[in-house]
């Protein structure tokens, strides 16, 4: 995948992270610099307000997106060779489920105001 789509997924799976955690999570939350470098590129550090569970959720799937060996990135559910383990895989998938969910919410009642 090429450094640029690396950055997107990052921000993406943060956001989603983030989401969740806020609205899931009542313990105490930390912000955290997230460096992020692909194939020699150095991204602009992410600073992200997580719970402990959260912080390792995100730096997990990190560690799994950027060492993704697809040239072209399918999405993790369409992969034929997954590299997640089957519990951070289903945790992931209730959070993106979660979020992307609230997302879309946010985004119709966005456009019934902005009518």
């Amino acid at each position: 995948m090429k450094p640029d789509k690396f950055y997107h997924d990052a921000q993406t799976v943060a956001k989603f992270i983030q989401i969740y955690c806020q609205d899931k999570h009542d313990t105490e939350k930390t912000t955290l610099p997230y460096k992020l470098c692909y194939q020699g590129k150095e991204f602009m550090p992410m600073h992200i307000k997580l719970c402990d569970i959260c912080h390792k959720t995100l730096s997990y799937s990190l560690a799994r997106l950027e060492a993704c060996p697809h040239e072209e990135k399918p999405s993790c559910r369409k992969c034929p060779a997954p590299c997640y383990e089957k519990t951070e895989w289903k945790l992931l998938a209730k959070i993106m489920r979660y979020s992307g969910m609230k997302l879309g919410l946010v985004k119709i009642r966005n456009l019934f105001k902005k009518s």
